[in-house]
């Protein structure tokens, strides 16, 4: 039997957050969601909101947490230890301010970079060999101290570089899920732009 998928977005709950950088992860599920047509129902036993799909005839759960960015561990622990899910079989998608907008980075596992979502996750699973997909969001030329700029909304300019990056996560996701990490490591990791797309 083919094992379950859990692909997980962090992000901060409520319409204030919703268009903002650090909410990249979920609108890489929420594009996955719409793409398997895959309906959203907030359960509370995972303090999160869950979509169940199919990718390729396998099956996927989508997450969303809903206890905020720092505490997305609590969400995921729950989700995975009532499944019983194998580390291989989780993805957690995030955003980076390290990274430029227009980059993706999928790793099979490592440090959480100062990213307090990743943070969290890794305290609630007491590993880090989770497979996550960064997102590139960039950083305000010289400034040290992010917090206006991850919670700062998208410019209109940024807007077609974003739809891009998103559709070719999206399938990067799928490739992972249907070919395994190496894969869709080597075949969608990079900067994304007009002659790089995904096919």
């Amino acid at each position: 039997m083919e094992p379950l998928h859990l692909i997980v977005g962090l992000g901060n709950p409520g319409a204030e957050y919703v268009k903002t950088r650090h909410n990249a992860g979920f609108w890489l599920v929420e594009r996955l969601a719409a793409k398997w047509r895959a309906g959203w129902t907030g359960e509370r036993k995972f303090q999160a909101r869950v979509a169940r799909a199919e990718c390729a005839g396998r099956k996927v759960l989508l997450a969303e947490p809903q206890t905020f960015m720092n505490l997305s561990g609590e969400a995921v622990g729950a989700l995975v230890q009532f499944y019983r899910l194998p580390l291989e079989t989780i993805l957690v998608a995030v955003d980076d301010a390290d990274l430029p907008l227009g980059e993706i980075r999928l790793r099979p596992g490592g440090g959480a970079g100062g990213h307090h979502g990743l943070e969290s996750v890794t305290e609630h699973l007491g590993a880090n060999a989770f497979a996550r997909l960064r997102l590139g969001i960039g950083r305000q030329r010289g400034a040290w101290e992010i917090t206006g700029h991850v919670l700062g909304k998208f410019g209109a300019d940024e807007h077609a570089r974003l739809e891009k990056v998103l559709d070719r996560a999206a399938a990067q996701v799928e490739c992972w899920v249907t070919a395994g990490l190496p894969k869709a490591m080597n075949q969608f990791n990079g900067v994304v732009d007009s002659t790089n797309e995904a096919t």
